[in-house]
């Protein structure tokens, strides 16, 4: 049998390149990433988080994940772009496409990523890392955006090559190239060392990868259980799942937050902070054409205590009014009467099956769903702010807020990829 041969890639600085070459192809004259800039929350309000980053922002110790306001603060010309789900699912879909060209076994690990089983299609391309030369030149050429790829035996090695030096590379880490490319990189470059792990690791002079791969096991079970076997595993080279073509959601979540500028004192208020939020999340909820069974609700308080609580629907919806009936009851059980700063909506559990079954005593949202989608359709066509709620008017809310965040990557595996 021939050895396994498996690509992933990697689409470089994913949101911010394709809201990039989307401008550009509509006259645009300035690419997005060639200068400080980021994709996410609210270029106005300078609220929300920082979902990417342009190369030239690094420079300015950008980190994906912190606040826009934090990272305006780091950098004052910086160009802030609000997240636009649906043209980033376009493009993973033309991404993927290409792909499927290649080879059929192709599984969908993010909205950015894909794994490729290339065993045995050297009736194709002789070379595989030849191949992946051709695969990432035809992105580059055909869709105006660049990716990693990385080529190994097995998914681990192959995500840990394309992760090597960006952008518009190909990289290979084979079992025989696992001392001189891996072992060397700092702890914290292993996938699914977090940081709580580093910390842990980095306390027994595990440092490197190296370090970590050549421990004793058995003590690493010890004071990492079955995760340190993981890892160990891993640092080692040694993985073998199969690739999987799946048709399972991109995103394991949505979820929407946003700072408020005054402190919230009342119900009331707060529930309109919740709608406005939950507008954005069901709204892409729909976009997707996913239905969640979860609801969670998150809040912080103006002396930074944070808190949140969450709930299963009995079915899966995507009604706006349901998603924050269900969010207000939650802050409302969760709420200790403090002055609140912060809240967030965030919707998980996703499914793609839109049939399904009403409970016995569960509310009808159709015709509510109708309106959803009437409204998403206005929406659509004149614009965000063509359709709100009248509750929001001279409420000192906005009808539509937050720093939009999809939870984009999968746990590959619990115990494997």
């Amino acid at each position: 049998m021939n050895q396994r041969i498996i690509f992933h890639i990697d689409v470089n600085s994913a949101y911010l390149s394709w809201e990039a070459v989307h401008r550009l192809q509509h006259g645009d004259l300035l690419d997005l990433r060639t200068v400080p800039s980021v994709v996410g929350g609210d270029p106005v309000t300078r609220h929300g988080i920082v979902l990417t980053k342009s190369i030239p922002a690094k420079k300015f110790n950008i980190q994906t994940g912190e606040s826009i306001f934090s990272a305006s603060a780091k950098c004052p010309g910086l160009i802030i772009v609000r997240p636009n789900y649906g043209l980033y699912m376009q493009c993973s879909r033309a991404f993927g496409d290409i792909l499927r060209e290649y080879s059929p076994l192709i599984e969908q690990y993010s909205i950015d990523e894909y794994f490729m089983d290339f065993t045995n299609m050297e009736r194709l391309f002789k070379d595989p890392v030849e191949a992946a030369y051709t695969i990432k030149d035809r992105i580059k050429n055909e869709l105006g955006f660049t990716v990693n790829v990385g080529v190994s035996t097995n998914k681990i090695l192959a995500k840990m090559a394309s992760e090597l030096k960006k952008p518009d590379k190909v990289h290979t880490i084979f079992p025989d190239e696992i001392a001189e490319k891996m072992w060397v990189l700092p702890i914290e470059e292993l996938f699914m060392v977090g940081r709580a792990t580093a910390k842990k690791l980095r306390s027994r002079a595990i440092n490197t990868i190296g370090d970590l791969a050549n421990f004793d096991p058995k003590i690493i079970k010890l004071f990492l259980k079955s995760h340190g076997m993981l890892v160990w595993n891993y640092a080692n080279g040694n993985e073998a799942s199969p690739v999987r073509e799946c048709r399972r959601p991109l995103i394991k979540g949505i979820g929407n937050s946003t700072t408020i500028p005054f402190d919230v004192m009342d119900k009331t208020t707060a529930h309109l902070v919740l709608l406005s939020l939950t507008e954005t999340v069901a709204a892409r909820l729909r976009q997707a054409q996913y239905f969640a069974r979860l609801v969670s609700v998150s809040l912080k308080t103006n002396e930074f205590y944070s808190s949140s609580h969450q709930r299963k629907f009995s079915s899966p919806i995507d009604c706006t009014n349901a998603i924050h009936e269900l969010a207000c009851e939650l802050f409302d059980e969760l709420w200790k009467g403090e002055p609140v700063r912060q809240l967030g909506v965030r919707v998980s559990e996703l499914t793609i099956n839109s049939f399904h079954q009403l409970a016995l005593f569960e509310k009808d949202y159709e015709k509510q769903r109708a309106m959803d989608h009437a409204v998403d359709s206005i929406r659509g066509r004149f614009g965000n702010s063509s359709v709100f709620r009248s509750s929001f008017l001279n409420s000192g809310v906005r009808f539509s807020s937050g720093g939009t965040v999809d939870d984009e990557e999968y746990p590959m595996m619990s115990s494997q990829l």
